[in-house]
């Protein structure tokens, strides 16, 4: 009798508790978000070099946490550019985005993108003046935040932030959501 490796069955990863990758994904899919660009500016490395870079992401993993004190979470995936510089410098901003901005989150939402330097050009913004981060004009509400703690779980970072600043620049449109791996308005 030959001794020869059984063939490993060709199925999706599935963790200790028995729910797949992809079970899980399909599952939390029908779970609708509001969509959100975060954003943080990155400070120069030579002080008297060029002025630093602004950073964004598309999340939709966003909350309110608490009212007193006024706390809000993001989950940043551990490693990404936004992880890392979120891990340095605790100031950043997040911009509450309408139906009529969905092509801002799908901009910052790619994959091997260009630099957000481009990615900002054509995109209308103020600069907050709480986080330093640029806050996009027509936003449904935008929020200026400081670092709080930084939890990890699992693949993610969990960043609570204090709201620093907040404020609703426009009372226009609906927000734009996301919903069985697509961009949707409500209604």
């Amino acid at each position: 009798m030959l001794n020869t490796p059984s063939a490993a069955p060709l199925t999706p990863s599935v963790h200790a508790e028995g729910v797949s990758n992809d079970e899980f994904r399909a599952a939390m899919s029908r779970l609708a978000a509001g969509v959100v660009l975060v954003t943080a500016h990155e400070a120069a490395l030579d002080p008297e070099g060029p002025g630093g870079e602004d950073v964004g992401m598309t999340a939709t993993a966003f909350l309110s946490v608490s009212l007193d004190p006024p706390l809000v979470m993001v989950s940043l995936r551990e490693g990404s550019r936004m992880d890392d510089l979120l891990d340095e410098q605790p100031l950043w901003a997040v911009s509450v985005l309408s139906e009529s901005q969905r092509h801002i989150a799908g901009r910052f939402a790619m994959k091997g993108r260009i630099s957000d330097r481009l990615l900002f050009e054509d995109i209308p913004y103020v600069r907050g003046e709480a986080s330093g981060a640029l806050l996009v004009r027509g936003a449904l509400t935008t929020l200026e935040c400081r670092t709080e703690q930084r939890v990890a779980a699992g693949d993610h970072i969990l960043v609570i932030g204090r709201v620093l600043a907040a404020s609703v620049p426009s009372g226009d449109g609906g927000p734009l959501l996301y919903f069985k791996g697509r961009y949707r308005q409500l209604g």
